[in-house]
């Protein structure tokens, strides 16, 4: 009976009955020397419902066995996909499009996203992203290009945001900011550069302003600032240990270098310090004088009170001249 096939054919019958270990079995006569090749086509069982309908010149398609949608169309070889084919979901909408090896994703590759957008553009290895590769937004806009390793960012590699401006340059490990790298303000201008671990600032590193001009340098930890120099007009302006980015123990400069306070346990405890003479201590918020404290004058007290935005705010003593009263902004506005 099947000596008289002059053409390729495709015997498809599917039964419910079908158990898992059932395999399809392609048939494919050679007009010329009526050789049967039966190929087993191991990635395709009843039980995933899927079957191939027909083959051409090494051209296969698969489609779902209960609608005929389109699964796959591409090269086979000795029973599995090898070279360039196309990938489908239920939906008909392409997931990917490229080439493959033993049945598995291998080489230059595009995949896409549910809706059909396209979300990498690279190289596969064994079935997995792996190699150089570019991601995308749903915009179609570059989120990443670089090396992956087992589908995870893996060497070295850029990040954009989402309207396609560098953000950072660097290395990678894991899928994270692993090593030296570079983060970048979206005017192109360095914000940061120096160590990662784990996707934070980790180590050795330095900050700039928009101008370039250098503003923090030193250690971080998990992200956070733990010891260094905060410049302006770069010029120190503090020098010291930091609390979760806070300030914390450390002093504190004018332009000319000297010492202006000395930050105890971040803020809420500060000593100013004038050609070496106390002349404050008390509570600091946000490098400026804000709660209780007190004034001196060669180590004679002169005023104890409240501070609000580094000037007198509240109840205060004066004693120099046995005031007491009310303050505000630095003024007083009563007295007892």
């Amino acid at each position: 009976m099947f000596k008289k096939v002059k053409s390729i054919v495709i015997i498809k019958t599917i039964f419910s009955f079908l158990n898992e270990g059932r395999k399809l079995k392609l048939v494919r006569y050679n007009k010329k020397l009526q050789k049967k090749i039966n190929k087993d086509l191991t990635n395709y069982k009843f039980f995933k419902g899927s079957y191939i309908i027909n083959v051409s010149k090494g051209i296969v398609k698969e489609l779902f066995g209960y609608d005929d949608t389109l699964l796959f169309q591409g090269n086979y070889s000795k029973g599995e996909k090898n070279g360039k084919g196309i990938e489908y979901n239920k939906d008909g909408k392409i997931i990917f499009e490229g080439e493959y090896l033993k049945g598995k994703r291998n080489g230059q590759g595009k995949e896409y996203d549910a809706d059909g957008k396209l979300k990498y553009k690279g190289e596969y290895l064994n079935g997995i992203i792996n190699g150089k590769g570019i991601e995308f937004n749903k915009d179609g806009k570059i989120i990443f290009e670089g090396e992956f390793l087992k589908g995870k960012r893996n060497g070295k590699g850029k990040e954009y945001d989402k309207n396609g401006k560098l953000i950072f340059k660097g290395e990678y490990f894991n899928g994270e900011r692993n090593g030296k790298g570079k983060e970048y303000y979206t005017n192109k201008k360095i914000k940061f550069e120096g160590e990662y671990l784990n996707g934070e600032r980790n180590g050795q590193g330095k900050e700039f302003y928009k101008n370039k001009k250098i503003r923090f340098e030193g250690e971080y930890l998990y992200g956070f600032k733990l010891k260094g120099k905060f410049y302006i007009d770069e010029k120190v302006e503090y020098e010291g240990e930091y609390l979760y980015n806070k300030k914390w123990n450390g002093k504190g400069y004018d332009k000319n270098g000297k010492i202006i306070y000395k930050l105890i346990n971040g803020d809420g405890n500060a000593r100013e310090y004038k050609k070496n003479k106390l002349i404050f201590e008390g509570e600091y918020k946000n490098g400026k004088r804000n709660g209780k404290g007190r004034e001196y004058d060669n180590d004679k007290l002169i005023f104890e009170g409240n501070y609000k935005n580094g000037k007198r705010s509240g109840h205060g003593i004066e004693y120099s001249i046995k005031y007491e009263g009310e303050y505000l902004n630095g003024e007083r506005i009563n007295h007892i």
